[in-house]
C-alpha cells in the first residue's frame, strides 16, 4: 500500500526570501535586512561566491569555537537590533525580530512555519465551534497563536521562558489582536493538570524542541517524552470537534515517526496529512526544516 508524504514550502512572501544555502549556512532576507547564519542541514556547496555573501549580509552569526551551539551576531552594515516584518496572510501578522535577545542564532521567527500558520487559519475558520479553544504548547514568540487568534479562536499560549512570552504579547498587539491567555509553565505539567481538571480543547498545536528546560529546570528530551505528551493531549482534545498540529525539528526524525505516534495514540484520526517543511532558495535548492503531522475532524 502506498502512502503520500507531503513536502510543503511557503508561497511568495514579500518580507522574506532565502537567497542561498550551503556550507552549513543560509543567507536570508527579513524585510530590508539580510542575515547569514548557521544551518546544519545545508551540507552542500554554496551557489553564490563567499564574497557575495559577505557583501550582501547586514549581519553574520559567528559560532563560538568552544560551543558551536552558541555565538554572537557580528554586524557588517548598519542595522537595528530590533525590527518587524509582515506576513500578508492570515490577516496581516506583524512579527518582531531581534538579533541581541539570546546568544543563539534564532531571531524570533521560523519562516517555514508560515505553512502551519496558513493551515491553522483556514482550519479554525471552518470550525463548527464559534470560538474554538486552542492550546499552543512550546509556543515560542507566538506567530501560530496570533494566527489562531486572528481566525477567531480562544487561544492559550504556553512557553517556559517568560522573555519570549513577553515577545509574543508584543507580536499580538502589533498584529492588531488581543486577549490571548499567556502561560509561563512546563508543558507536560500543564497538560497533566488540564487532564485532571477535565478541561478540553478543540485544537492543540505542538512544536516541541529537541531539547529544552521548563521554568523550574524540568528536562525535556523529544525522543523520550513526546509519546507520553501525545497521550495526555489525547485526553484533553475534544472528541467531537478538534484538530491537532504537530511539528518537530530533529535531524533524525521522519514524518513516518510522527504518523506512528499519532495513529497509535488518537482514535478516529480524520483528514490526516504528514510530511516535511522546506524552504527553497533563489538558486532552486530545497532546505528541509522539520516534519509535521496534522489532522482535523472538520
Amino acid at each position: 500500500m502506498s502512502e503520500s508524504i507531503l513536502s510543503l514550502c511557503p508561497g511568495p512572501w514579500k518580507d522574506y526570501e532565502l537567497i542561498d544555502t550551503g556550507g552549513f549556512e543560509k543567507l536570508e532576507r527579513f524585510g530590508e535586512f539580510i542575515l547569514s547564519r548557521p544551518e546544519p542541514q545545508a551540507i552542500w556547496d554554496k551557489t553564490l561566491p563567499e564574497s557575495e555573501w559577505r557583501s550582501l549580509a547586514h549581519a553574520h552569526f559567528a559560532k563560538e569555537k568552544s560551543n558551536p551551539e552558541k555565538g554572537n551576531w557580528e554586524q557588517l552594515k548598519k542595522m537595528p537590533h530590533n525590527w518587524a516584518i509582515e506576513y500578508e496572510n492570515p490577516d496581516g501578522l506583524r512579527l518582531k525580530l531581534n538579533l541581541a535577545q539570546t546568544s543563539f542564532k534564532h531571531i524570533g521567527l521560523f519562516p517555514e512555519q508560515a505553512v502551519n500558520w496558513d493551515y491553522l487559519y483556514k482550519t479554525i475558520k471552518r470550525s463548527p465551534v464559534a470560538k474554538p479553544k486552542v492550546l499552543n504548547l512550546f509556543a515560542y514568540t507566538g506567530a501560530a497563536s496570533v494566527a489562531a487568534k486572528a481566525a477567531g479562536a480562544d487561544v492559550t499560549h504556553l512557553d517556559s521562558v517568560k522573555q519570549v512570552v513577553t515577545w509574543s504579547r508584543h507580536n499580538m498587539e502589533s498584529s492588531g489582536q488581543s486577549d490571548i491567555r499567556w502561560m509561563v509553565d512546563d508543558a507536560m505539567k500543564f497538560i497533566k493538570r488540564e487532564a485532571r481538571r477535565g478541561n478540553k480543547y478543540n485544537g492543540i498545536i505542538l512544536d516541541p524542541p529537541a531539547y529544552g528546560r521548563g521554568p523550574d529546570g524540568e528536562k525535556w528530551v523529544l525522543e523520550e517524552q513526546i509519546n507520553e505528551m501525545l497521550k495526555v493531549c489525547a485526553e484533553i482534545l475534544d472528541p467531537k470537534d478538534h484538530f491537532l498540529l504537530l511539528n518537530m525539528y530533529s535531524l533524525s526524525f521522519s514524518s513516518l515517526i510522527a504518523a506512528n505516534l499519532i495513529n497509535t495514540t488518537f482514535k478516529n484520526v480524520q483528514n490526516a496529512e504528514h510530511g516535511e517543511l522546506y524552504l527553497q532558495d533563489n538558486q532552486n535548492k530545497k532546505l528541509p526544516l522539520g516534519i509535521f503531522f496534522r489532522f482535523s475532524s472538520f
